[in-house]
């Protein structure tokens, strides 16, 4: 992987308290995000916490760290932000919260108009797919997004 930091543009934002990205909501996951290639990548280091049954990470955590990670394609490869239409779950295997980290990572595989198509995967650290999703996503339009104040999406290495 070669994993470029994206630098999250709303820290210090009044009103931000991402339960997934934002650094200062004290019980969210402050989950940080790369870009490689295609795909944005985070990485989650699951524990007892965040389970639905004994050493199994909540399915609905995993969906919410796909979910996020779709969001910063969104942000990222487009500079505009949206809402998630619809996601698909294909829970493949068992997520076990005693991993040292999983791998999750997303890319636009179509756009039409201002629909972003995104498959996401969710993965342990040899890689294996444990968790697969296929998101549909209604993108602000560009000039709108700036016009409504829309910070942009560095890496960085850009700044």
């Amino acid at each position: 992987m070669n994993l470029r930091k994206i630098i999250n543009p709303w820290v210090g934002t009044e009103g931000y308290n991402c339960f997934v990205c934002s650094p200062d909501n004290p019980i969210g996951l402050h989950q940080e995000f790369y870009e490689d290639g295609d795909y944005i990548v985070t990485k989650f280091k699951p524990n007892h916490n965040y389970e639905s049954w004994q050493n199994i990470l909540h399915g609905g955590i995993q969906a919410l760290l796909i979910d996020e990670t779709a969001g910063w394609v969104v942000c990222r490869k487009l500079q505009t932000n949206g809402v998630t239409s619809k996601m698909n779950m294909e829970y493949l295997k068992p997520v076990s919260s005693m991993l040292e980290e999983v791998i999750i990572r997303a890319r636009i595989t179509k756009m039409m108009r201002n629909v972003a198509f995104i498959e996401a995967e969710l993965m342990d650290p040899s890689e294996t797919v444990l968790t697969r999703a296929e998101l549909i996503y209604f993108c602000t339009p560009k000039l709108r997004a700036d016009a409504e104040g829309f910070p942009g999406c560095k890496t960085e290495d850009e700044n």
